[in-house]
Parts: C-alpha cells; structure tokens; sequence
C-alpha cells in the first residue's frame, strides 16, 4: 500500500493517476474541506474513463497534524509520498504555514519510522536551496544561507526537509525531490493561476529570470527516485529558465491573447508591496502583492538538474510543450465554462 499526501493537489493528483496506472494501490489522505472532484477533473485530461482509476484510490480524511489519524493512515503502508504543504505568500498564513509544513513533516516520518515504512519520498522546492555566487548554477551542493529576504514559505520548507534529513540519520529510507515552479493544467484559481492571469489580459512583467518544470516530469522524477531506491540524497526537478516575458508570451501566443508589454521595474515592485500593504491593513482584505511575491519577481533564479538526469537517464519535457498542452486544456475547460453559462 502507497500512502499519498496532498493527493488533492496539482503534484498529488498526477501522481495519484501515474500510480494508479502502474497497478499501485494507492491510499489517500484528504481533508474533510477537500474536493476530490478536482483528481477526477485531472485524471479526465489524460485518459478516456477516470472514474475506473479515480474509484481505485481508498481516501483517508485525516489532517498532519492530528497523530492519532495519522498514525491510522499509515496503517499497513509501505511507502509514502509526501507530498502535502501549506503554500502561501500572505503574512496571514505564515504561523499556519510554519506548523504544518515542518511540524507536519515531522509527524509524518516519526510515523515512518515507528511503523518501519520501507520508502519515503518528500516533495520539497527549490527555495531551500541557495543561490550560487556570481549568477552561476545552483546544485544540490548550494546549500541555503539564512536572509531576511527568505520568504517563510522557504523557511517551512527548509525546516521540514531537516526533518526529513533527521530521519534519514534514524534510519528512514527517504528520498527528497526539489522541484522548481511546476506547471500543469486544471488550478486555475491557485497552481494554475498564472495562465488565467494571460487571458484575463496580464499586462506587466518583470525583467527576471524563473525555472520550470512539467508537473509530469516531477512525478516521474519522484517514482523513479522510489523505484530505483536513491535514498539519503536529494535532487533538483527543473526543466529550464525563461524570462517572464517570454514565459507570458508563450501562454499568450497559445491562448491568443496579447502579450504583457509593460516593464515593471524593481523600484515599482517594492512600492506596489508597500501600497498593497497599506490598502490591505485599511480594508482588511488580503493584498494583491506582497513583499515576498515582489522579491521573487525580481530575482535570477538557474538550476542544474543534472544529478537526476545523470541518475534516472531522465529527459524533461519541453516547457513550449508543456505550455501549448496547458493552454489547449485551458481554453478546453473555458469552452466548458461558457457552453454551461
């Protein structure tokens, strides 16, 4: 039995269907705010009858945080994915945000190593990784270095992969995959966001640099990393960089829609957090922008995934393809929208 967290998520739904295929049994943890209904949507984009492979999943309603449910969706499993975090740049979320992703973690591979859980595979980022000197390449050996400028999402993540490390050392067979920003189809309101943003009509970009990868590739990265048994390490996932402009006019170029034209400077990101900030205290509403989303629009990010592709024999999707099949899907889904309304 396979134990999946964050099932009901982007990352968690494609690799809930690329185990079902393989034969796995699969369990899944799930809250009881969860809607399950987006894994069948998921599963819908790749093969003809979903509902065969979606019944297959044997859901489990438990939260990280609560031990004793928990401890009883760990019952009988042999390996975990982990897969479950709190994502979020708000200051609302931060506490929340902190608890889960490491306190959670760390639940999770006591359990492991309590029940004697032959493999475990946690989904980390690459926030915590550091930022090579000169604009060089950042590896697995680019270790992070305390700043202000962290975001706390990359803080409850770093936090949690010592969890995991800590695990390792008790003997836990665990491997940690950090995958860049993933891309994949169906979250269009959180994950997704970005390609609702280019056909709502997205008129700014910054000049700056983001990685990517194919959410896909992340689960085939993660599977393989499980079944060829590459415990005690951890491996970047990303398929390549590209300017935010031409990451926009790529999504634009697919959705037929204009390309963003205006450049924001640096200087017009730190004042649009801090007017945001100011509007958000008044209205009591979650601001647009925060610091934290204008620090990451503003940064080079370069990463080498050459220790996976070295490991796996492993080749990642062109992200123009992965873009034009997102956007075939979304303009799908749109046509759905539209045909109902």
């Amino acid at each position: 039995m396979i134990l999946v967290t964050g099932g009901t998520g982007l990352l968690g739904s494609h690799l809930l269907l690329d185990l079902l295929k393989s034969g796995k049994k699969v369990r899944a943890i799930r809250r009881e705010t969860s809607d399950t209904g987006m894994v069948k949507k998921v599963f819908s984009y790749y093969i003809d009858q979903p509902e065969e492979l979606f019944n297959r999943i044997e859901w489990v309603c438990a939260d990280l945080m609560d031990f004793g449910a928990m401890e009883d969706a760990v019952q009988g499993v042999d390996e975990i994915y982990h897969a479950g975090a709190v994502v979020s740049f708000y200051p609302s979320d931060h506490k929340a945000m902190l608890k889960v992703n490491i306190d959670g973690t760390a639940n999770l591979v006591n359990l492991a190593l309590n029940r004697n859980v032959g493999k475990f595979c946690y989904v980390s980022s690459i926030a915590t990784m550091g930022v090579a000197e000169n604009g060089g390449v950042s590896n697995e050996e680019t270790y992070w270095v305390p700043s202000r400028d962290n975001s706390v999402y990359s803080i409850s993540k770093y936090g949690a992969e010592r969890e995991v490390w800590r695990g390792i050392e008790e003997g836990l067979n665990a491997v940690i995959v950090n995958p860049s920003f993933i891309l994949g189809p169906g979250f269009w309101q959180d994950n997704s966001g970005l390609f609702r943003l280019v056909w709502e009509g997205l008129k700014y970009y910054t000049e700056a640099t983001n990685v990517y990868v194919d959410v896909r590739d992340v689960s085939k990265a993660m599977t393989g990393l499980m079944d060829g048994n590459h415990f005690g390490q951890r491996f970047i996932c990303s398929a390549a960089g590209l300017s935010y402009l031409d990451f926009f006019s790529l999504i634009a170029k697919y959705l037929g829609k204009p390309a963003p034209s205006i450049k924001v400077s640096p200087w017009m990101t730190s004042a649009a957090w801090r007017i945001e900030a100011v509007r958000s205290w008044i209205t009591g509403s979650k601001p647009e922008i925060t610091k934290e989303m204008a620090i990451a629009t503003t940064q080079n990010y370069r990463f080498s995934s050459e220790k996976l592709c070295n490991a796996l024999n492993f080749e990642f999707r062109l992200l123009e393809d992965t873009i034009r099949e997102i956007c075939h899907i979304f303009l799908n889904d749109q046509g759905h929208v539209l045909s109902k309304n």
